[in-house]
């Protein structure tokens, strides 16, 4: 796959990452064909990100009003085992952006849960924080910047966060589709007085309300940098 055109290059950067403890079961309905849910020493994550688009193109092109905007996910990680390497990577609950178009092409070509909401982010020296509403939903993320931890090593939880480069989805009947994602490995900073004022439940299902209230096992932010997404094509067996 890393042979074919680039479909989209952008940068992702300031990825503010809320990390919860979740059991198998939440997720089980969720894992696409040919993948499984993926563990970091016996723990499950699901992942609440907010992170900045910038410099995005399509097919090398910019496309006026679509350039530079905030996204907010919730995703959970899954792995795949082919004959020659263990692919590590994330399924998406929803992906939430401010551009329809964004959105409506996101779900055409890559059948990934996008939704169009109204979004505004804060990026000072000393905080990060995103905000995105819809009706009568308000949701914010966000967390005053701490300590460099530098590049996570080799097994720890910082690098089994932050370092994928597979997205699965699971598309009609048991297909899934693949595809892959190029960055360099990222800078981690450490985070204090975190605000996460999120309704779940009303943004990203009843089942996830179990969030609102708990308390996540982490929260990280990712220097981020430019990356590659090349199209998704249907999973061989």
């Amino acid at each position: 796959m890393t042979t074919m055109k680039k479909f989209l290059t952008a940068e992702w950067k300031d990825l503010l990452m809320a990390n919860y403890l979740v059991e198998p079961e939440l997720l089980a309905d969720r894992v696409p064909e040919g993948t499984s849910l993926d563990f970091h020493d016996g723990k499950l994550f699901v992942s609440l990100v907010g992170f900045m688009f910038l410099n995005t193109r399509v097919l090398g092109v910019p496309v006026p009003f679509h350039v530079n905007f905030e996204e907010v996910n919730l995703r959970f990680y899954v792995r795949r085992e082919t004959a020659d390497e263990v692919r590590r990577g994330v399924c998406f609950v929803k992906e939430i952006v401010p551009r329809t178009a964004i959105a409506a092409v996101a779900r055409v070509l890559y059948g990934e849960p996008y939704e169009c909401w109204s979004m505004d982010h804060t990026r000072t020296a000393t905080e990060v924080g995103y905000r995105w509403n819809r009706s009568d939903i308000a949701n914010a993320f966000g967390a005053e910047i701490d300590s460099d931890l530098g590049v996570p090593g080799n097994g720890s939880e910082g690098e089994f966060i932050i370092e994928h480069y597979w997205g699965y989805t699971k598309r009609s009947g048991d297909r899934t589709d693949e595809y892959k994602v190029e960055h360099p490995p990222w800078e981690l900073f450490s985070v204090k007085n975190e605000r996460i004022e999120v309704d779940f439940g009303a943004t990203y299902g009843e089942k996830f309300a179990i969030l609102t209230n708990q308390k996540p096992h982490s929260v990280l932010l990712a220097k981020g940098s430019p990356i590659a997404v090349y199209k998704g094509a249907k999973m061989a067996g």
